[in-house]
């Protein structure tokens, strides 16, 4: 049996870089503090998820990022990203997404956000997390 891989998988490369060529405003902010383990962990931009790519992605912590513009309003695009939110969740990954706008206005908030889902651990049964240290 032959093992696909669903994280960053190869078939996915051309389409990433192709995403990474084309930031948005918003994502080279976020990714301007995101880059260099300034939070604590390694993000990676661009990463692929199965047939998905999110905007931002920990490994170590199993975190995606998605900023959202205007598009994500719409009630086709919500119920697209519901069942993407739902196909994460079965990865055991876990997902924050804010609005472009709140990047451009209030980045100290989409950090402090960011920082505390990190210092979240995931719960195996429901996908809410507990303070690490705490049973």
């Amino acid at each position: 049996m032959k093992y696909i891989s669903v994280f960053n998988a190869h078939r996915m490369t051309s389409r990433r870089k192709s995403l990474r060529r084309k930031l948005t405003e918003s994502e080279k902010i976020l990714w301007h503090e995101l880059r260099g383990k300034k939070l604590g962990v390694k993000f990676k931009r661009q990463y692929s998820l199965g047939n998905y790519v999110v905007d931002f992605y920990s490994p170590e912590s199993k975190l995606a990022i998605e900023l959202m513009g205007s598009i994500h309003k719409s009630e086709q695009a919500h119920i697209y990203d519901e069942g993407r939110l739902k196909y994460f969740e079965s990865l055991g990954v876990r997902t924050v997404m804010f609005w472009n706008s709140e990047v451009e206005e209030s980045l100290a908030d989409v950090l402090a956000k960011i920082s505390k889902y990190l210092s979240l651990v995931p719960s195996p049964v429901i996908g809410e997390g507990k303070r690490r240290g705490e049973v």
